[in-house]
């Protein structure tokens, strides 16, 4: 079970763990040990998240969602196999934090009547010093 905060929990039975060869390295220990973890959980058909919870985390651009809905955490940091199945676990639930908290709507503003005129202003006095910059023409 990896707990996520007091409330929210996501039991073993939804994850599912696939050992595989760990491109990083470890000599030719890479090519004989399986230490590198991907960690698959079907978020779309998560009875654990609740409702809004898994609506945020479906919306959020990530490349570790698949179109399905099911999120592929891989972790091959580390050359031991319990230490990248821990990592994998602890980016798992990272990630579901991360969609817990909630972005403040944000409330359009308009620019008030001082920023619109020192906008203005700046505006002129560099219209003002670029055209000093050329030659004099001869009405001046």
């Amino acid at each position: 079970m990896i707990q996520i905060d007091s409330q929210l929990s996501i039991p073993e039975s939804e994850l599912v763990e696939r050992f595989v060869t760990s491109s990083g390295p470890g000599g030719q220990n890479v090519n004989k040990v399986a230490s590198a973890v991907e960690l698959r959980l079907d978020l779309r058909n998560s009875p654990s998240l609740p409702e809004p919870l898994r609506e945020r985390l479906l919306a959020r651009r990530d490349r570790r969602l698949t179109a399905d809905g099911v999120l592929v955490i891989q972790a091959q940091r580390f050359r031991d196999q319990a230490r990248n199945r821990e990592d994998a676990r602890q980016r798992l639930a990272d990630f579901i934090r991360a969609g817990q908290k909630v972005a403040a709507k944000r409330i359009p503003t308009r620019p008030t009547r001082a920023s619109k005129q020192r906008r203005l202003d700046a505006k002129s006095s560099r219209a003002t010093l670029k055209r000093n910059r050329g030659k004099p023409h001869p009405d001046d």
